[in-house]
């Protein structure tokens, strides 16, 4: 399929999307979310991707919404534009998803990043939620997703102040995985969901569900859910192969069921 705001690309048993808007700082309009979207499901329902990588430029990753095309909208159009599967694609992904962030993450960049299921920055990231300064409040999820991943206090303070956070800082308060240096971002990204792609794909599925549950349930439904996913694997072809190749001392070979 041919995008025009994004590059799509695969290596191995990984899927790589790049938002491609340079002129923009990569600005999330409605069409650029609209493929992303498309590519997001075309890797879901191809079974030789395990996990996706979402990037952008060593400039920005994405400098927020297009505030030229959203500016004078309604109430009503917001709403639309929002509160939509299309908006919450990643969200909703059914694999494991890394954001690769370079450069500016700013208002619904870092909305879209924090949807994925870890962050990983170049050592010149930026991040922010700065829609106060100019009259607005974040509206992509952004200070319910903060505010899980780094605490009341320091969310509170970003949103309310509009400041950027730096890579280390992102690092030390718990919202990436690491920071590496910017020229080597997507390699290092790609080489992570490779890894995780090596694994059985049902596998990585239930962790994840399991790890995202945790925001949704207390801790001792939480503890049931996680303790019928494990049952639930014995019933699997991965399963005996992943302990029948331990007991065996040689590499498992996935069947992906």
């Amino acid at each position: 399929m041919t995008y025009k705001n994004i590059l799509v690309e695969t290596r191995g048993r990984v899927g790589l999307i790049t938002l491609n808007r340079p002129e923009a700082l990569n600005a999330l309009c409605a069409a650029l979310i609209a493929e992303l979207s498309q590519a997001l499901d075309a890797f879901i329902e191809d079974d030789g991707i395990g996990a996706i990588v979402l990037t952008g430029s060593e400039k920005a990753f994405a400098a927020g919404a297009d505030i030229k095309e959203i500016r004078l909208m309604t109430p009503a159009e917001a709403h639309a534009r929002t509160f939509t599967n299309t908006w919450e694609c990643i969200s909703r992904c059914n694999k494991p998803t890394i954001a690769a962030v370079a450069g500016y993450a700013l208002g619904g960049g870092l909305e879209i990043a924090m949807m994925c299921d870890m962050l990983l920055l170049g050592d010149n990231a930026k991040l922010g939620l700065p829609e106060i300064t100019i009259g607005a409040v974040p509206g992509g999820g952004g200070t319910q997703r903060l505010t899980r991943a780094i605490g009341k206090s320091k969310a509170m303070e970003m949103c309310l102040t509009g400041r950027m956070m730096a890579a280390e800082e992102a690092e030390r308060a718990g919202l990436a995985v690491r920071v590496v240096p910017a020229a080597d971002l997507v390699a290092e990204a790609v080489a992570l969901a490779g890894k995780i792609a090596s694994f059985s794909l049902p596998i990585s599925r239930m962790v994840k569900e399991a790890v995202n549950i945790t925001y949704e349930m207390p801790l001792k439904a939480g503890l049931q859910f996680e303790h019928r996913l494990f049952n639930l694997t014995m019933a699997m072809e991965d399963q005996a192969e992943g302990m029948g190749a331990f007991v065996d001392k040689r590499p498992p070979t996935w069947k992906h069921r």
